[in-house]
């Protein structure tokens, strides 16, 4: 349970970053109301009730660094005692009521959205360890729900072990994709009725402290030496998205240079088209996705979860960038890997 009184010693630093918003912007408040920007203010409180519905409550910074949340009345008891700490002053209305009535002198978040993204990409270092915690959490719980899969599972038998899994260290499930044998092929295989069979993937995102933790990672019941070439290749794409991950560069940029490594690998000019490549992420799963007209700069301490992605081959983690280089925060040290370019990758489990 989160202590009413526990406001982390980071929140100085991201109440100047907003005062600094509304500054520049002459504002007198920016009013906050999406999952995203409210998990970041609040030190990863849980903003909803439906695994990723819409806030249960708003929050208005004014320049001066005060806080006012908005809540409905029938969330605000809970909020107060279990998830909000710092907070100034409350402001309880009706649960029909809406919460994104702008008081006077305030900006929408809506119109310093770029602005917001920016203010929350470089992770501050409280942030980095909650995120150092979950990530290794997330690739342990992970390593021990494909451990014990048997080819017979159904992909959704499996997706909701991996669910469990996510409740079971403290966090919550947003994505617990898996793809059977026969459907290998998916780009975002959604689990169905479908058994595992003798290769199987499993991709998911878990969420703590606002932080989101995504990863794939491939098992196998038999060798598969049809696909090692071709994820030795894709290993050398991921290798080139990391290698273009670099500070003030623009998101663009770095798409266009993972765009270039598909051909360079020998997957074509055009494979980058087949699925998205993933991009930043931290207090969203992709926060921004990347594409090709990405205007986001790059920064330093900032999170990213790139998902190269082949039909049949797939790899992802999410990963710390700074300026001296690459962390892999989803990583547990008992699954098989090679390395790449100084960094340990991720190979297929073998199962018995």
């Amino acid at each position: 349970m989160r202590s009413r009184d526990d406001a982390s010693a980071d929140r100085p630093h991201k109440l100047q970053r907003l005062r600094r918003i509304a500054e520049d912007r002459g504002a007198d408040a920016i009013r906050l109301t999406s999952a995203a920007a409210l998990a970041w203010l609040f030190d990863g409180a849980r903003t909803a009730v439906p695994l990723g519905g819409a806030p249960v409550f708003s929050a208005t910074v004014d320049r001066e660094g005060g806080i006012r949340v908005t809540a409905l009345a029938n969330e605000a008891d809970r909020l107060a005692e279990e998830e909000l700490a710092g907070v100034d002053e409350w402001e309880v209305i009706p649960w029909h009521a809406p919460l994104d009535t702008l008081p006077p002198g305030a900006l929408a978040e809506a119109a310093v959205a770029a602005e917001l993204r920016d203010a929350r990409a470089s992770l501050l270092p409280a942030e980095t360890a909650r995120y150092r915690s979950l990530g290794r959490d997330t690739a342990e719980a992970v390593t021990r729900v494909l451990t014990g899969a048997r080819p017979d599972w159904t992909e959704r038998q499996l997706a909701g072990r991996l669910a469990r899994a996510a409740y079971e260290v403290g966090a919550e499930p947003a994505v617990a994709l898996v793809a059977g044998a026969a459907r290998a092929r998916v780009q975002h295989p959604i689990p169905t009725d479908e058994p595992l069979g003798d290769r199987f993937l499993a991709v998911v995102t878990f969420v703590r402290d606002g932080l989101h933790a995504s990863m794939s990672r491939w098992a196998t019941f038999r060798d598969h030496d049809a696909w090692r070439e071709t994820e030795a290749a894709l290993r050398e794409v991921e290798a080139d998205a990391f290698a273009a991950t670099r500070r003030g560069r623009a998101l663009a940029d770095a798409l266009r240079d993972i765009a270039a490594a598909y051909a360079h690998r020998g997957f074509g000019d055009d494979a980058w088209r087949a699925h998205h490549q993933g991009g930043p992420t931290g207090y969203a799963g992709r926060d921004p996705k990347a594409h090709p007209s990405a205007a986001e700069t790059l920064r330093d301490a900032q999170a990213f979860a790139w998902n190269p992605w082949v039909p049949g081959a797939k790899l992802e983690d999410t990963v710390i960038a700074t300026a001296g280089g690459i962390e892999i925060l989803t990583r547990d040290p008992a699954w098989p890997t090679t390395e790449v370019r100084g960094l340990a990758r991720p190979l297929p489990l073998p199962l018995d």
